[in-house]
């Protein structure tokens, strides 16, 4: 199965979106999830085991959110059209994921997935999508498709879902909540998106080259063309359900920062998608806590 991220890899680079300042005394762990470095930095006694647990419980929500492990919760999801008994992960992401498709007027979709395979046949074969190809996609999508109860997961005939827009902040999130059970209070997850546990000021510099200082709080960046199909610079990675098509790019980056690591992650994403930065601060105004930090135009 061919993911989101491994898609573009096939002929792409990403370049960093935001740097974190080095700080000493730190114990410091990486790893992967879902095709991304993880970067763990701890301050305490029993760091090295309290990372290890980390790591455990990132590989546990690949398990839940990754579009490439066979079995994992999403892919049986996009395979079935269903999944009964979902793991509260899966449920609480989809809630959130749910609240910002409606905020947006539709523009952050996870539904898109169909138009993601579609693409990636397309690469494979060496040939643009047709006209049509796009439309027969394009069709399969809409998160009104989507049924979320306790019990089950259920999707319309056709339709998939990707979390590549949220999940890699909601692990993160996760992450965070493990660390402070086991007593941490000065920590930076790293998924891609940052989550800061609430005492320590960490630095980070964006991606447009203004800083920030992160303390509770999580950030997230988003740059369109800093992943795009089949490397041409041109064509977006972030697929615009209106169209059906990768995103005209109006904006080089946009920075978000919330209370948490998902919501930032979300927001960021949906953000690209809009085409002036009063639209940008206003949307983003309806979440509580929620910060544009940088919107960088193309």
């Amino acid at each position: 199965m061919l993911t989101r991220r491994r898609f573009i890899a096939i002929s792409a680079a990403l370049a960093p979106a935001m740097a974190v300042a080095r700080t000493p005394d730190l114990h410091v762990e990486t790893g992967i999830a879902l095709g991304a470095t993880v970067t763990l930095r701890l301050q305490h006694p029993d760091a090295p085991r309290i990372a290890a647990l980390a790591m455990a419980e990132i590989r546990r929500l690949e398990g839940v959110f990754s579009l490439f492990l066979p079995d994992s919760a999403l892919v049986r999801l996009n395979r079935d059209a269903r999944l009964d008994a979902p793991p509260f992960e899966l449920l609480e992401c989809l809630t959130l994921a749910g609240a910002v498709h409606r905020a947006s007027g539709g523009a952050f979709d996870p539904s898109v997935q169909p138009l993601w395979q579609a693409e990636a046949a397309a690469l494979t074969r060496g040939a643009p999508l047709t006209p049509a190809e796009r439309a027969q996609a394009r069709a399969l999508i809409g998160w009104d498709g989507v049924t979320l109860e306790p019990t089950a997961i259920t999707l319309r005939p056709g339709l998939a879902l990707t979390l590549n827009g949220i999940a890699q902040g909601y692990i993160a999130d996760r992450v965070a909540a493990l660390l402070a059970d086991h007593g941490l209070t000065r920590a930076l997850v790293d998924t891609g998106e940052l989550r800061a546990l609430p005492e320590g000021d960490w630095p980070v510099t964006l991606a447009s080259g203004g800083g920030i200082t992160l303390q509770d709080r999580a950030l997230a960046t988003s740059a369109p063309l800093g992943m795009t199909f089949g490397g041409d610079g041109v064509s977006s990675h972030i697929l615009d359900p209106r169209t059906g098509a990768p995103l005209r790019a109006v904006w080089s980056s946009v920075s978000v920062s919330a209370p948490s690591a998902a919501l930032a992650d979300a927001l960021s994403t949906a953000a690209c998608l809009m085409t002036s930065e009063q639209s940008v601060l206003d949307f983003c105004a309806a979440f509580t806590g929620a910060r544009i930090e940088a919107v960088v135009p193309v």
